[in-house]
């Protein structure tokens, strides 16, 4: 079945689903509170250099200053050139698994010969904080488009992993050594497999003029600022999600339809046909079923078919995933019944860990088997299905205690933290659903029963923290939805009410 990119406006945040074979495999949110970093480029200062680590604190605007290792930093500055009589770093292999250089460089510089307290230095997010840490930086900008990623500071080709045939790697190989400008490189994204030199060129060309743009800026901006803002989510998931597999996008706004169909026409106008806008008065989550899908992903326990269960529980150093056999009895022999969870299982931890963005360590608990066959069975079922995750997976062979350890690059909360707030109830042990998460539950419930209701005043009742930020931080919210609906909207604070709860009252 082809894959469905589903993409759910409103004013407080903006949700994307993919759906692949009816079900949903990756799940984005944009928060217009909580809007990402990453791909952001910021001119900072260095306000720490950490000798003993070999990376530096950077003062870049945000809550928490980044930190940059020594194979992050770039050579530009010149009189560091002159004394050392040195070039900036190149990379090995252009062609990884993120579409982009390695940052693994063997450094040719201490950190200390390189950057010094109070420089100003020109660096982009890489990573969000997370949790304590602040967000990772580089100084090796990277600017992505549709069909090429723009590597400013590095002179060197790559082509994406992704395209196999070595005739046609080849090819756009040749391109771009033919057309780049001398000093700069340039990665051929998957999208690029079959694309011409003029729509290459034209490209390459609109990258190199926005980072003399970004250059320009950085020159007459103070410190710390904010340089250049990657797009929106909405276009990033075009840009970055829209493969071949894809084919067709729907979205639910006028507004995000019509600025998508300009992204198209800028980079990729053969994908105009694949965009759909959503007219259905059903809410588009609720349509695709994929409001179900999220409150599954939230849960610790996940049900299989068969019968049997995972566990997956987060703590702050790893993941641990456990397998049980918990209703399924099986119709031949105990070891059938195991190997059969086992494999089931497998396939749902591969698709669980990307619904959900678990990164870091992973140490996934299968149930006991005897059979070597059957251990290593087991292990390549989870690794093909992994090979469908975007995200760079290292996994090790199983142990013969049924203990698998992998790990799954994380450049983003994962959907827990996202959706999720520590539980104060508990002091930290579990999780709420953040309070933000609940005004938008309640405002989409209230959009969906709306046109049920011949109301004209609705009272909410809801929990003193959550009353505070409907009045607060998102009244505006709430006034836009009282214009929309055509009602009042009273909020009613109640003490003895849990976080989670509340009440909507159509008077």
């Amino acid at each position: 079945m082809p894959s469905e990119l589903i993409i759910n406006t409103a004013p407080w945040e903006t949700r994307i689903a993919l759906i692949e074979n009816g079900s949903v495999v990756e799940f984005h949110v944009e928060r217009k509170a909580e809007r990402g970093y990453v791909g952001n480029i910021y001119k900072g200062r260095v306000v720490r250099v950490l000798p003993g680590m070999q990376a530096a604190f950077v003062e870049i605007g945000l809550n928490r200053t980044g930190f940059i290792y020594i194979s992050d930093v770039y050579d530009h500055i010149s009189e560091f050139e002159a004394l050392l009589n040195k070039g900036c770093c190149e990379e090995e292999n252009a062609s990884n698994e993120d579409d982009s250089f390695s940052s693994q460089i063997a450094p040719a510089f201490r950190i200390e010969d390189l950057l010094f307290d109070g420089q100003e230095i020109l660096v982009q997010v890489t990573k969000e904080p997370i949790g304590s840490k602040g967000a990772r930086l580089t100084s090796h900008i990277s600017i992505p488009g549709r069909h090429l990623v723009l590597m400013p500071t590095i002179d060197q080709v790559g082509i994406s992993h992704r395209i196999t045939d070595e005739a046609e790697r080849k090819r756009l190989r040749e391109i771009l050594e033919g057309l780049r400008p001398k000093g700069m490189g340039f990665i051929s994204r998957t999208a690029c497999e079959g694309l011409g030199a003029e729509e290459i060129q034209a490209e390459m060309d609109f990258l190199v003029q926005l980072w003399t743009n970004i250059q320009y800026r950085a020159q007459n901006m103070p410190i710390p600022s904010l340089v250049y803002e990657d797009l929106d989510i909405t276009l990033r998931a075009i840009r970055d999600l829209l493969s071949g597999d894809v084919h067709k996008v729907v979205v639910d706004s006028m507004d995000a339809y019509n600025r998508i169909l300009v992204f198209a026409d800028t980079f990729a106008p053969q994908l105009k046909p694949r965009i759909e806008l959503y007219e259905n008065p059903m809410p588009i989550f609720d349509a695709y079923g994929i409001e179900v899908e999220m409150a599954r992903a939230l849960g610790e326990k996940i049900w299989l078919k068969s019968g049997g269960y995972i566990v997956i529980e987060t703590t702050e150093a790893l993941t641990v995933i456990d397998v049980n056999t918990g209703k399924f009895v099986g119709k031949r022999n105990l070891e059938d019944t195991i190997l059969k969870t086992n494999l089931e299982a497998a396939k749902e931890i591969a698709y669980q860990l990307r619904l959900r963005n678990i990164g870091g360590l992973i140490v996934i608990d299968f149930i006991d088997m005897e059979s070597a066959v059957n251990r290593e069975d087991v292990f390549n079922t989870l690794k093909e299905a992994l090979k469908k995750d975007k995200c760079k997976t290292n996994i090790l062979k199983m142990s013969e205690m049924g203990l698998i350890q992998m790990t799954r690059k994380r450049n983003r909360e994962g959907l827990q933290s996202i959706l999720c707030d520590k539980c104060f109830y508990c002091e930290g042990k579990g999780w709420l659903k953040s309070k933000r998460t609940i005004c938008y539950e309640i405002f989409r419930r209230m959009q969906r029963e709306a046109g049920y209701s011949h109301a004209k005043r609705i009272e909410l009742l809801v929990h003193p923290r959550i009353g505070e930020l409907l009045l607060k931080e998102e009244s505006h919210h709430v006034e836009h939805l009282e214009r929309t609906m055509e009602m009042e909207i009273a909020i009613l604070p109640q003490q003895d009410f849990h976080l989670e709860q509340y009440d909507i009252r159509y008077l």
